[in-house]
C-alpha cells in the first residue's frame, strides 16, 4: 500500500524583495520554527534552481521543492542533469514541480512560443524518466526530440506537476509524482479533487497517496482591503492570460472573466482590476487575522490539500514576520 502523504507547512521565499542571504536566513529561521518546507518559484528574479542547493546546505532538514520550473524554458537534458546533482547531494529532500507556466511568461518574459503545452509537459516527463532512469535516449515527440543522451541514474527523485484545469489535473495525478494547486476559487476545489481522482486512478494509484501542494496567497493582516488591494495589483493582469482566464470561467466565475479580459483588451487598468470582485478575491486569496487564516488553512486541508505554501502577498516586513510566527510549529496545528 502507498504512504499517505502528511501535512506539511511550508513558505515561499518573498521573491523580487529578498536577497540570496536574504533567502537563507529566513529559511534557517523557518527551520528553527518548525516548518516543513520551503517552495520556491521560478519566475524570474533569483533562479529557483540555482537557489535550491544553497538553501538545502544552509538547512538540515527541511524538504524543499520549486512550485513550478516552466517545462519551455530548459531542455528535458538540462532538468534532468541538474536534478542529478541536487537529487544526490541532497538525497530526499528535494522535490522539483514542473509546469507550463503562462503566455506572459514564456511568450513575452523569454520570446518562446508556449504550443502545445499538454503535450510538451507529457514529452517533458517521458524523457525525464527516461534520462533520469539512465537510459539512453531515443524520442521524437511533437514538441520534442533526444537522440543519444544518457546520464547516471537518479533514483527515487519525485516529479510534481502543476495544473489547473481537467485534463491537466487528472494528467498530473497520471504521470506525476503529485499535483501543485495555484490560484483557485475554494468553491472549486471539490470538483479539482475529482480530476485528481481520475488520473490517479487511471495510473492504478490510490487518489489518497498523491500528495497535493497549494501555494496560498496570503495577507495576514486586520487590514482587509490591503490585502485585496495587493491581490488586484498582482493578479488582475494574471488573470487576463489565456490559462488563467480560461480556468477562472471553468471555476464558475465566467462573468468576471469575461469583463476581467474585456478591460486588459482595452487596456484600461481600472476595468481589469474593478472586475475582481471582493467576493472572487476572498474565494482566492487568505485574508485576515491570525485565527482566521489559520481556520482557513485547516479547511484547505480537511478538503484534501496536504501541502500548504504560504505566499506573502504583502513584502512588509512585519506582515511577513506575522506569517512565520503564526504557522510556527508552537502557534499552529492541523
Amino acid at each position: 500500500m502507498a504512504e499517505l502523504p502528511r501535512k506539511r507547512i511550508a513558505m515561499t521565499i518573498p521573491g523580487p524583495t529578498f536577497t540570496v542571504p536574504d533567502s537563507i536566513a529566513l529559511a534557517q529561521r523557518l527551520e528553527s520554527l518548525g516548518w516543513d518546507d520551503i517552495w520556491l518559484a521560478d519566475a524570474g528574479g533569483l533562479d529557483a534552481l540555482t537557489m535550491m542547493p544553497m538553501l538545502l546546505g544552509a538547512t538540515k532538514k527541511m524538504r524543499m521543492g520549486i512550485a513550478v520550473v516552466p517545462v519551455f524554458t530548459r531542455t528535458p537534458a538540462v532538468l534532468a542533469s541538474t536534478f542529478s546533482v541536487i537529487s544526490h547531494t541532497f538525497p530526499g529532500r528535494f522535490v522539483p514541480g514542473l509546469g507550463t507556466s503562462s503566455h506572459a511568461i514564456i511568450n513575452n518574459w523569454h520570446g518562446l512560443s508556449m504550443d502545445k503545452p499538454l503535450t510538451r509537459i507529457k514529452e517533458t516527463m517521458i524523457l525525464l524518466r527516461t534520462m533520469m532512469a539512465g537510459e539512453k535516449t531515443s524520442f521524437e515527440g511533437e514538441t520534442l526530440r533526444s537522440k543519444g543522451y544518457i546520464q547516471g541514474p537518479t533514483p527515487n527523485q519525485p516529479i510534481y506537476l502543476a495544473a489547473l484545469r481537467p485534463k491537466m489535473l487528472e494528467l498530473a495525478a497520471e504521470i506525476g509524482d503529485g499535483v501543485i494547486l495555484n490560484l483557485f476559487p475554494r468553491k472549486a476545489l471539490p470538483k479539482i479533487m475529482e480530476h485528481i481522482a481520475i488520473g490517479a486512478e487511471r495510473a492504478g494509484k490510490d487518489p489518497a497517496s498523491v500528495e497535493v501542494v497549494c501555494r496560498h496567497m496570503m495577507c495576514l493582516t486586520d487590514d482587509r482591503e490591503l490585502g485585496r488591494a495587493a491581490f488586484r495589483a498582482s493578479f488582475g493582469a494574471y488573470y487576463a492570460t489565456p490559462v488563467y482566464n480560461k480556468f477562472l470561467a471553468w471555476a464558475g466565475y465566467e462573468d468576471a472573466a469575461s469583463e476581467i479580459q474585456a478591460g486588459f483588451v482595452a487596456r484600461d487598468r481600472e476595468r481589469t482590476a474593478a472586475a475582481m470582485s471582493d467576493e472572487l478575491i476572498d474565494q482566492i486569496a487568505l485574508i485576515g487575522n491570525e485565527a482566521e487564516c489559520q481556520q482557513l488553512v485547516r479547511e484547505y486541508a480537511d478538503a484534501g490539500i496536504h501541502t500548504h505554501v504560504m505566499g506573502p502577498l504583502v513584502p512588509d516586513p512585519e506582515i511577513i514576520e506575522n506569517t512565520v510566527m503564526a504557522f510556527s510549529s508552537e502557534r499552529f496545528s492541523f
